[in-house]
C-alpha cells in the first residue's frame, strides 16, 4: 500500500515537472553549392570583421581580426544591431564559429545562439554550410507567436538563406 502511494506521488510529481519545461534547443543548417573554387569562396567569408557579403548587413564594426575572442557588431539594413564574438577560427579548414552576445529579440528572436560557417570542396566547385543552434528569444513558457520556436527557426533560416544566396551570386560572378 505504501509503495502504491509513493508511486502515485512520484507519477504526479513527474507529470508536473514535465509540464513545466522551458524552451528546447533549435537547430538550423543550410547549404549552398557554388560553381567557384573553395579558396575563392573562403576569401569572401573568412574575414570575421567583414560581413559585407550578407545583404541584410549595412555595416560591420569589428575588433580583433580573426583571433578567437574578436568581436563584431552588425548594423542591419532595416535597423537594429547584433553583437557577436569569434569562438573558433581555422583558416586551413576554412571554418569559423561564433556566438551572439547581444541582440534584441525584436531584431532576431533567439537566445544562446552559436553558429559555424564552413567552406568545403565539392566536385569542381564548393559548398558552404552555415549551421546554428539556439533557443527562442522568449525564454518563458507560452511565448507570443512572434517569439516562439517556429518564429526563431524561421528567422534564422531566412538569415542563412539570404546570405547564402547572395554569397552564391558574388562567388559565381567573379
Amino acid at each position: 500500500m505504501v509503495h502504491r502511494v509513493l508511486l502515485a506521488v512520484l507519477l504526479v510529481f513527474t507529470a508536473s515537472v514535465a509540464d513545466a519545461h522551458g524552451p528546447t534547443r533549435q537547430k538550423v543548417t543550410r547549404t549552398v553549392a557554388l560553381a567557384a573554387p573553395p579558396a575563392a569562396v573562403w576569401a569572401l567569408v573568412k574575414d570575421f570583421g567583414n560581413m559585407g557579403w550578407h545583404p541584410a548587413v549595412a555595416k560591420t564594426a569589428a575588433e580583433g581580426g580573426n583571433a578567437v575572442g574578436a568581436t563584431r557588431t552588425l548594423e542591419l539594413q532595416g535597423g537594429g544591431a547584433i553583437k557577436e564574438v569569434l569562438e573558433k577560427y581555422q583558416d586551413d579548414a576554412m571554418t569559423y564559429s561564433y556566438r551572439i552576445t547581444d541582440v534584441s529579440i525584436d531584431v532576431l528572436p533567439v537566445a544562446n545562439y552559436t553558429s559555424t560557417i564552413t567552406v568545403k570542396p565539392e566536385g569542381d566547385g564548393s559548398v558552404v554550410e552555415w549551421r546554428g543552434a539556439f533557443y527562442r528569444g522568449y525564454m518563458n513558457n507560452d511565448p507570443p507567436e512572434k517569439y516562439n520556436d517556429a518564429a526563431a527557426v524561421k528567422a534564422v533560416s531566412a538569415v542563412y538563406e539570404g546570405g547564402l544566396a547572395n554569397l552564391k551570386t558574388l562567388a559565381e560572378t567573379k
